[in-house]
């Protein structure tokens, strides 16, 4: 069995942070503290890595992909087991667009034009190094810049969200930032 990049026997564990992230950025706020996220992710890695040797992607990218269907629907049968007498079908819908949306915004973030297989490889891991150290960010930190940068709400409306003011909410996506790119620096 191939080792992966993070030094485990698992191919698919060095998604498991970047899966937490796209569940936390889609989940709705309904269901906030009702929703075991990380039992989504789990179960996530758990279809996929009963389906791996029947994923025939080639190419960079197709595996977050297929990642993401999967968290889509787990994140779907949860919710609509959450709800079961009101289902919402747009919501349903939605979904799965709304965590490539996310992930394009991740990958603003890192934006680069380069197209390059390699290029593509890098930046890939560099997406996964950053949803992992935006869970090593201070609770405050971590929700205003996933709030701010990559739901892309404005800072009036992150502050309104976390109930602070909007200075306090600006310092709290500067700090962060700043904590961020230390900690992908460090590794990097």
């Amino acid at each position: 069995m191939a080792t992966s990049s993070n030094g485990t026997d698992h191919p698919l564990e060095e998604y498991r942070e970047y899966l937490y992230l796209l569940a936390r950025l889609e989940s709705d706020q309904r269901f906030q503290g009702k929703l075991d996220l990380s039992g989504v992710v789990q179960q996530t890695l758990l279809e996929a890595h009963q389906g791996l040797a029947e994923f025939r992607g080639q190419r960079e990218g197709q595996r977050a992909a297929w990642l993401r269907r999967i968290l889509a629907n787990n994140l779907t049968d949860e919710m609509r087991r959450l709800v079961a007498a009101s289902r919402d079908v747009t919501r349903e819908q939605s979904l799965e667009a709304a965590l490539d949306d996310s992930s394009c915004r991740l990958q603003a973030c890192l934006a680069a034009d380069e197209s390059s297989p390699s290029c593509k490889v890098m930046r890939e891991e560099q997406l996964l190094r950053m949803a992992d150290a935006l869970t090593r960010l201070p609770e405050d930190q971590r929700r205003a810049v996933e709030l701010h940068h990559l739901k892309g709400q404005p800072l009036a409306q992150v502050a309104a969200d976390m109930g602070r003011s909007k200075g306090a909410v600006a310092s709290l996506v500067f700090r962060g930032l700043e904590n961020l790119r230390a900690m992908l620096q460090e590794k990097g």
